[in-house]
């Protein structure tokens, strides 16, 4: 009870200022309009008779945000499979995870905002959702609502769970906090064995916990077909088979570090293309005056494309726009994943490696890990410490062909054998529900 007391009352003190900042970058800006609302506990009229007019099982998924949308929908749909009259509602906390939801997991009932961890709120929304089982996707638990879950009778099952080591790091230190929210839970999936540990260590009971696998290997390589890449290559103006270098979710100086490398490709292959792809598109006018500084005057912004500008032989494209990282891989002739010569934790080399492309990533992968080992396995997933070993590397596999070609498909391959998870994460969901005596 203390820790729950003093929990809310550091989110008063967290409220009063992020209240006045977030209501100021919603006016300036525009970001949040969509949500705010439904954080605050308003569900529309028509997602309410929805809810109310399907069946009498009720499973709330939730994903954060896009990346854990791309776990949770292959969930929602072999829930779907096992369940098919239930009301299946996915949440999520961002816009852009919501739109990503509302285009990858159509299985789902209705899609829906997450509620903020406040008691009033969460209440509202419980009446209103009346989940029987609630599945967090990827260790995202607030107190306030878990405890609310379970006064109210819901089961709680974690799915696709992992901990990364900068989370671990946070949560142990508060683990005598964390304990009690981790035992209120029925059980647990985890990627990984590490993960589990990790799991264990902060509180949570091993006889819970199972080792299930990675969900997102089932959406990225069930994603990954022809049609999607003809139509991002005709959007772009880019024809099948011309060099591209993709650079994906880039962060603050990995820009300047590719367009140096660019540079000295064109010296060799003065057709070759870049696509700039910055892990938060608000960074899209900054990273367009790094590409302009870098002496680059030929680039243009996705959005334009989007507005109805045509392409006029530009050589670089910069990718303002949410939702299109994971399409525009699957031009790259060869691919650099960002978030890793920077020591932010890395990015999801998966998505890359579902086309068959060959991804170069920096030395910080600390977050994405399993992946990879998985692909530098394979030889699909190469380091490299700065853009002298980034250039170095991408020239010597261009000028093979072949070796190219067969690296790449051997991490397609490799993302491909790993399908699965998803499935197993929906049996150990049906099973809380058959020991609750649901129909399965």
């Amino acid at each position: 009870m203390f820790w729950s007391v003093l929990y809310n009352v550091l989110l008063f003190v967290a409220a009063v200022f992020a209240v006045p900042f977030y209501g100021a970058k919603m006016v300036l800006t525009g970001k949040y309009r969509q949500s705010l609302g439904p954080k605050f506990g308003r569900i529309s009229p028509a997602l309410a008779s929805l809810m109310q007019g399907e069946g009498e099982l009720r499973i709330w998924v939730h994903a954060v945000s896009v990346g854990e949308v791309t776990a949770a929908a292959p969930i929602v749909t072999a829930l779907r499979s096992r369940f098919p009259k239930a009301c299946i509602i996915l949440s999520t906390s961002t816009e852009t995870g919501q739109e990503m939801a509302r285009k990858l997991a159509t299985d789902a009932t209705v899609h829906i905002y997450y509620p903020l961890d406040i008691p009033c709120v969460i209440r509202k929304v419980i009446d209103q959702v009346r989940p029987d089982i609630f599945v967090p996707v990827e260790t995202e638990l607030w107190p306030n609502f878990i405890r609310l879950c379970r006064a109210r009778g819901t089961r709680i099952v974690m799915a696709n769970g992992r901990i990364s080591p900068r989370s671990y790091r946070r949560y142990h230190a508060t683990r005598f906090f964390w304990k009690e929210i981790l035992t209120a839970l029925d059980a647990a999936g985890v990627i990984s064995q590490t993960d589990a540990k990790r799991l264990a260590s902060l509180g949570m009971p091993s006889s819970r916990i199972q080792v299930l696998g990675n969900a997102k290997y089932d959406g990225l390589a069930a994603r990954a077909f022809p049609e999607l890449e003809r139509e991002v290559a005709d959007r772009l103006g880019i024809e099948p088979g011309k060099g591209v270098l993709v650079a994906g979710s880039t962060h603050e100086g990995e820009e300047a570090v590719v367009l140096d490398v660019y540079r000295r490709l064109l010296e060799e292959m003065p057709d070759f293309k870049l696509i700039l792809i910055p892990r938060h598109i608000e960074r899209g006018d900054a990273v367009l005056e790094v590409v302009h500084r870098a002496g680059f005057s030929d680039a243009i912004r996705m959005s334009e494309i989007r507005a109805g500008r045509s392409r006029c032989g530009e050589r670089i494209i910069v990718v303002d726009v949410i939702g299109e990282l994971f399409k525009v891989y699957s031009l790259a002739t060869i691919v650099f994943c960002g978030g890793s010569l920077v020591p932010k934790g890395g990015q999801n080399i998966l998505e890359a490696a579902a086309w068959g492309k060959v991804v170069f990533h920096g030395p910080h992968m600390e977050d994405f890990r399993d992946e990879h080992v998985l692909l530098e396995a394979v030889g699909a997933g190469i380091t490299v410490r700065n853009g002298e070993e980034l250039f170095t590397g991408i020239r010597t596999l261009l000028a093979d062909p072949d070796l190219l070609r067969t690296k790449g498909e051997s991490g397609r391959r490799s993302v491909a054998a790993n399908r699965g998870a998803a499935s197993r994460y929906a049996d150990m969901i049906a099973d809380r529900l058959r020991k609750d005596k649901y129909e399965v």
